[in-house]
């Protein structure tokens, strides 16, 4: 089973274990697998690389279902990441019938994916839904100039300001903010410059 490495899609299998891209990437995951447990949903999964970092620390999860989009990165990820507790298939993450047909999560898990959504505002009302009275939402963004501004990545509807960003979760959660430089996440310290945002969510 194959697939081509582009821009937008990270794959660990095609790519330099020093790449700075994918370690950032492999980091998040880390970070999360310090909080998931239980049921786990991975939204915008890709090609499921995510659910074996999490495997590998979480040790608390009994179950993980990875959901992309595009089908040929489920196939993917069905072939290369196929291990028992794990099942991937295909969705959308503004979908309303989502949680009919999932169920609820205990942890969900989305890197990077609402400002690649139209109706954000939807997508978070469907986190919200999906998500159990007691569980978290570990989700990403990366900064940018606000939601109104021009953004230069093409596969972006939008970037947002810190302040966006909470105001978006805020409607439904309680956030703990984080912020990434590189290999670190962390609280914010004075004086660094981060580019991405991971807000820790419970109801």
């Amino acid at each position: 089973m194959d697939l081509e490495l582009t821009d937008e899609r990270v794959m660990p299998k095609k790519m330099n274990p020093n790449n700075g891209l994918l370690k950032e990437h492999i980091v998040r995951y880390e970070f999360a697998s310090n909080y998931a447990q239980g049921r786990v949903l991975d939204l915008a999964c890709g090609v499921g690389y995510g659910t074996e970092v999490l495997l590998a620390q979480g040790e608390q999860i009994e179950e993980i279902i990875g959901v992309d989009l595009a089908q040929e990165s489920i196939d993917y990820a069905k072939y290369h990441y196929g291990y028992p507790l794990v099942d991937f298939m295909v969705g959308e993450g503004t979908d309303p019938n989502l949680v009919e047909k999932l169920g609820q999560f205990d942890t969900i898990i989305s890197f990077e994916t609402v400002e690649h959504i139209k109706d954000d505002y939807k997508f978070i009302a469907n986190l919200n839904n999906l998500l159990k009275d007691t569980g978290q939402l570990i989700i990403s963004t990366p900064f940018g100039r606000g939601r109104e501004k021009e953004c230069s990545n093409p596969y972006h509807y939008r970037q947002y300001t810190e302040e966006e960003f909470r105001e978006l979760l805020e409607r439904y959660f309680e956030i703990e903010l984080f912020y990434q430089l590189n290999e670190r996440i962390e609280k914010r310290q004075a004086g660094v410059k981060y580019y991405l945002m991971v807000a820790i969510c419970c109801k």
